[in-house]
């Protein structure tokens, strides 16, 4: 998960276009929520690489991972023209799921072993 969360996040500074294409237009400037995107994805990594915030971690992870689901949402719209793009942004909304619960088991894990 923190390797995930550690290329994604690179991801958002190398090529931030890609993720401002996403961001809702309600939101605001699409490039501050590119950036603040990409360094929550980096701290989470960060945190879930040490023991001593891994719980911390594994629920801002989650949180995380909740709270950017209004764009995988708004991608949907989007792109519902395009069959293809219907098709993949769509598909990737239940993978949001197991990366919820797996960042949730990581903070139970990290609790249960203190």
């Amino acid at each position: 998960m923190a390797g995930l969360l550690g290329l994604a996040g690179i991801t958002h500074f190398l090529r931030p276009e890609t993720f401002d294409s996403i961001v809702p237009p309600q939101l605001g400037n699409p490039r501050f929520w590119t950036y603040a995107s990409g360094a929550a994805e980096l701290s989470c990594a960060a945190m879930l690489t040490v023991a001593g915030t891994r719980r911390v971690g594994g629920l801002c992870t989650a949180a995380l991972m909740v709270a950017v689901y209004p764009a995988n949402i708004y991608t949907v719209k989007k792109v519902w023209h395009s069959p293809k793009g219907r098709a993949v942004a769509l598909a990737r909304l239940p993978l949001q799921v197991p990366l919820v619960r797996t960042a949730w088991k990581i903070a139970d894990d990290a609790d249960s072993t203190k």
